[in-house]
């Protein structure tokens, strides 16, 4: 299996907002999604984001209050059949499709820094 590792920087304003992206024309699956906090100039604890998949808006990890580095292996829930049908029981890999990953900061802080690593197989 080939996999991709890509780290996202960011850094928010004054009003503790950023956005950051993957490098365009990312393909494969999203295996995994890990927030480093940074070590000198953290976001703060009551840092908040939304990760998706920019052309199509699917959602990658969504979470609020942070305080700490984690890391998460997104998932969808996987319909059965041509009923349109949702199953808890069965997931099913996120694929990208010649898309990026958009990550959107808010409440993080003035000026503080995190990162995020993408791993794409």
């Amino acid at each position: 299996m080939y996999a991709q590792r890509h780290t996202i920087a960011i850094e928010t304003d004054e009003a503790g907002a950023a956005v950051g992206y993957s490098p365009a024309g990312l393909t494969g699956r999203i295996h995994m999604i890990g927030y480093r906090k940074d070590g000198t100039t953290p976001f703060a604890d009551t840092v908040d984001w939304a990760i998706v998949l920019e052309a199509t808006g699917e959602s990658l990890w969504t979470d609020t209050n942070i305080t700490a580095s984690e890391k998460v292996y997104p998932v969808a829930a996987a319909n059965l059949g041509g009923t349109g049908a949702a199953s808890s029981l069965t997931e099913a890999p996120i694929i990208a499709a010649n898309d990026r990953v958009k990550i959107t900061i808010s409440n993080g802080g003035d000026t503080k820094l995190g990162a995020f690593d993408l791993v794409v197989t």
